[in-house]
């Protein structure tokens, strides 16, 4: 019986792990990538003998990913290593350092060190968010492509838990009162792009997850997942066809047949799962005629996340009194939340993240150097800033930070290499729409049946993985993406997921 042929646009995490499943499953698989490195967002930058991820740097829910190898009977572990961090990560304020950790006894005692009094909050926000964790996330692993999903059990018994009338920062204000802690309980809407102020209280599940479950760093960089799973499909006699991009889908009579590749040739296929940015794709390689409801106006007008402007630094030296992963926030952090949702204003005084993982893992840089990521959360390119002009002068405040707020005062004499990428760079070189790093916004109007469908509404025979659709942006849910649309196309063919 000749296999069915499944394309797969990209190979960024949501693709590769739906062509891990497909192909595992007996599908002929084909991934189209244009670069020249699988990973997407979830690459890695090589600059002279430092070695930095593109993207996400931490990994959360592991066991998505474990379950995800399981399917397709492999163990994660045999083709990563994998390290929890303990603590988590170090929070700067102005007079205040806070180092978080899973264990719930340590966990009170540095609350009680940092904010006294408010240990019995965090004993409360550990109980509540755990029962609204182990009812939410059975909602997030289902495909929602009719409103009459709305009416399933398990979203019915997870209502009272939604938050959805409050903000983030609102739920937070449930257990403590003082903002500072707020902020070290919210900070994490970071991962979806928006503001904690704006974030719906749903989304209290994600520094709970950290929490709960812990922060965990790959050995070589978490782009090292994207090889991991790229390596399956291979074992699996999938193809992942690498510098071939895709110029357009193939629809006939509303039926997604194939891509045009860039290169001027057609392949078909049965099925096609779109991994590239949404928005992109639908302006770019879906023609207009094709699109009934993602059209050029719609998509001007759905919401977007923030973008980032990115330093990648190699260092001559190590910094120990850096953690694996720091945020050093500024003196006034709504005004600096305020500012990057605007999109149209550069912050005097930004927040920035500090990634500094050459302190436990030495693949990434030569013995006594190190791979520093510095990452700042910015409005996206809808504001119009000019970052051709504004890069430079920018850049040298964020070193200005990290001497003075991080206390490496000596950075600028110890760069070896440096690489940066600012918002502009995101939309025109990464293929992401208005350079949202974190792709559409998460408010209420695009969750769930609202946000783009895993089967694609727009024509048959397409699927959609990565953060533009549901369940949204992030590592762990990427790969539900993909799991979630790969067993949609299996389920089509009479086959399950499961055997």
């Amino acid at each position: 019986m000749k296999k069915k042929k499944v394309i797969i646009v990209g190979a960024g995490p949501g693709g590769l792990v739906a062509g891990m499943i497909l192909s595992q499953k007996g599908f002929d698989v084909h991934i189209y990538e244009k670069k020249a490195i699988v990973g997407g967002r979830n690459g890695f930058i090589q600059a002279g003998e430092f070695k930095f991820d593109l993207g996400p740097t931490f990994f959360l829910m592991k066991d998505v990913l474990e379950r995800i190898f399981k399917i397709c009977n492999r163990n994660l572990d045999d083709y990563v290593k994998i390290t929890q961090l303990d603590p988590m990560y170090k929070l700067v304020f102005n007079d205040k350092t806070f180092a978080p950790t899973t264990d719930k006894e340590r966990m009170v005692l540095e609350i009680e060190r940092v904010f006294p009094g408010s240990s019995k909050g965090y004993l409360q926000y550990i109980e509540r968010e755990q029962k609204k964790y182990d009812r939410l996330i059975p909602c997030l692993e289902v495909p929602y492509g009719s409103l009459t999903d709305y009416f399933s059990l398990r979203l019915l018994k997870a209502l009272p838990y939604l938050d959805g009338h409050l903000s983030l920062f609102d739920v937070l204000g449930k257990y403590f009162d003082d903002d500072f802690l707020k902020v070290c309980f919210t900070f994490q809407a970071k991962y979806i792009g928006m503001s904690p102020w704006q974030a719906p209280g749903l989304f209290s599940i994600l520094s709970f997850i950290e929490h709960g479950g812990g922060v965990f760093h790959v050995n070589g960089g978490l782009n090292e997942l994207s090889k991991a799973i790229a390596k399956v499909i291979e074992e699996c006699d999938g193809n992942i066809h690498l510098s071939k991009g895709v110029k357009k889908l193939i629809v006939e009579n509303s039926v997604c047949k194939g891509v045009l590749l860039e290169d001027g040739s057609e392949e078909r296929a049965d099925y096609v799962v779109l991994n590239a940015d949404f928005a992109h794709a639908m302006k770019n390689l879906v023609e207009p005629a094709d699109r009934r409801k993602y059209t050029d106006k719609k998509l001007k007008k759905m919401k977007y996340s923030c973008s980032t402007f990115m330093l990648y630094l190699g260092l001559d030296k190590k910094y120990e009194k850096l953690y694996h992963h720091n945020i050093f926030f500024a003196n006034d952090y709504k005004h600096n939340v305020d500012e990057i949702v605007s999109n149209s204003i550069i912050p005097d005084d930004p927040s920035i993240y500090v990634h500094n993982p050459s302190l436990i893992d030495d693949s990434l840089a030569p013995d006594g150097k190190s791979s520093v990521y510095v990452l700042v959360p910015i409005g996206n390119t809808s504001g119009g800033i000019d970052w051709t002009a504004k890069k430079e002068a920018f850049k040298e405040k964020i070193l200005n930070i990290l001497e003075t707020k991080a206390g490496i005062n000596d950075i600028r004499s110890h760069i070896e290499e440096l690489r940066i990428i600012t918002p502009d760079d995101w939309e025109n070189q990464m293929d992401i729409y208005d350079g949202a790093t974190f792709n559409l916004g998460h408010n209420m109007g695009q969750l769930l049946y609202f946000r783009p469908h895993n089967e694609f509404e727009e024509f048959a025979n397409c699927y959609l993985v990565g953060g533009g659709t549901h369940p949204g942006s992030g590592l762990p849910t990427i790969y539900e993406s993909a799991r979630i649309s790969s067993e949609l196309i299996l389920k089509k063919e009479g086959l399950n997921l499961y055997s």
